[in-house]
């Protein structure tokens, strides 16, 4: 794969805003506390059955993802701005099974009150370093819509008086 190629092909940004039906503190704490945020991160049908996350800056995480035929994918990175309530910036590297990475991320996450409801701007990019990895970017962006709409589904439940149970969010 030629310099060009890969910056054509191997990189992917993309940036969602949703206004979200719940206060700015429990939308922070669904991205910042690891038994809620394994509640409803990854695609629809996906599961986080390793999540740790330590929220602070220069804090790191793990989330493993579990696909619905099983595969596992894996990641990791680290708090690069941690201002309660308002962002979070982190890295996200995807790894294959040996933890070496195979995408290179950038994530930032702002909250903004909006009249009790959230303000969440989620902007991401990504850039292979494996030539098999251009096609996870690819599916960048769905994956992310679906997170987030698991986020605001966990987030309804949460209101309701179910959040941090096993099982909720799909």
């Amino acid at each position: 794969m030629t310099a060009a190629a890969s910056k054509s092909f191997g990189e992917r940004e993309v940036t969602i805003t949703r206004l979200v039906d719940a206060p700015r503190s429990l939308v922070f704490k669904a991205w910042t506390n690891p038994e809620m945020l394994a509640q409803w991160w990854g695609p629809k049908g996906f599961t986080a059955p390793v999540c740790e996350f330590d929220a602070r800056l220069g804090g790191r995480f793990r989330i493993h993802m579990r696909a619905p035929d099983g595969t596992i994918y894996p990641m990791r990175g680290e708090i690069r701005e941690f201002v309660p309530m308002e962002r979070l910036v982190f890295t996200n590297i995807a790894v294959d099974a040996a933890d070496k990475p195979i995408i290179e991320g950038l994530t930032e996450v702002r909250f903004a009150d909006e009249g009790g409801k959230t303000r969440l701007t989620v902007q991401t990019r990504g850039t292979a370093v494996v030539d098999y990895a251009v096609a996870h970017l690819q599916g960048m962006e769905m994956g992310w819509t679906m997170s987030i709409d698991k986020l605001q589904a966990f987030l309804a439940n949460a209101a309701g008086g179910s959040a941090g149970r096993p099982g909720q969010g799909d």
